[in-house]
């Protein structure tokens, strides 16, 4: 039996893992998780056949020694066609390793919460997010800062009511600024971090996860297939 492939996992803090992917990767694909406040951004030969990058609270300009690092180690995946997804602060800092541009502290101001996307033409052709735009339900959000200019030769996905380029795809990358990996339970966990108490958020996004969790884990399922080569 042919092993998995194997993806790499980028994870610049603690409170911000994998959560509900983990169970809906292990399905197609081994995972290497790296955790960047305490070991080194891999090598090119070290990634595998795909990389994730998870969210964070620090800001892709941030000055810690991995972001560069990360920058270059995106762009050079990028490079020899090796699939990349990055979520939230992951998604902002392929856009700046390919040559988009991310606003800090947008003056728009946060997305929390269970958000409905305008997917835009051809979206449903993705290999990765195609279903995403099919099913059409809502994502979890959760940012504050924003890609105002996508890389050259990007193709913008879906927007919101209030941000454009909510996702893209570039090359063989794709960046989603919602978090599809995020549960009700880490939603409500990130609510209470910023200062929040009681349950609302949580009672949110119980109150949809019968259409966020299908969405989201099409996210998943199409990643794992695009780097099973089955996309």
């Amino acid at each position: 039996m042919a092993k998995k492939p194997r993806i790499t996992v980028l994870q610049p803090e603690s409170d911000v893992p994998l959560d509900r992917f983990e169970q809906w990767l292990a399905r197609g694909v081994r995972t290497s998780l790296i955790a960047l406040d305490r070991q080194d951004v891999p090598g090119l030969e070290a990634v595998g056949d795909g990389l994730i990058m998870l969210g964070g609270r620090m800001s892709a300009h941030a000055d810690l020694p991995w972001i560069d690092k990360v920058k270059d180690l995106m762009a050079d995946l990028v490079d020899i066609d090796v699939p990349v997804l990055g979520i939230c602060l992951g998604h902002q800092v392929l856009a700046e390793a390919l040559g988009g541009k991310v606003r800090v502290a947008d003056p728009r101001g946060p997305e929390e919460g269970a958000v409905n996307l305008e997917w835009l033409p051809g979206a449903v052709d993705d290999p990765v997010l195609g279903q995403a735009a099919l099913l059409g339900g809502p994502v979890p959000m959760s940012h504050n800062d924003a890609v105002s200019r996508l890389p050259d030769g990007a193709v913008e996905l879906a927007r919101t009511e209030v941000y454009a380029n909510a996702a893209f795809r570039v090359g063989s990358a794709w960046g989603v600024q919602f978090h599809p990996e995020a549960s009700p339970e880490l939603m409500q966990h990130w609510w209470r971090l910023k200062g929040h108490k009681g349950t609302t958020m949580l009672d949110r996004m119980r109150a949809v996860d019968a259409k966020v969790a299908p969405t989201c884990q099409s996210v998943a399922d199409g990643f794992t297939a695009v780097v099973n080569g089955d996309a």
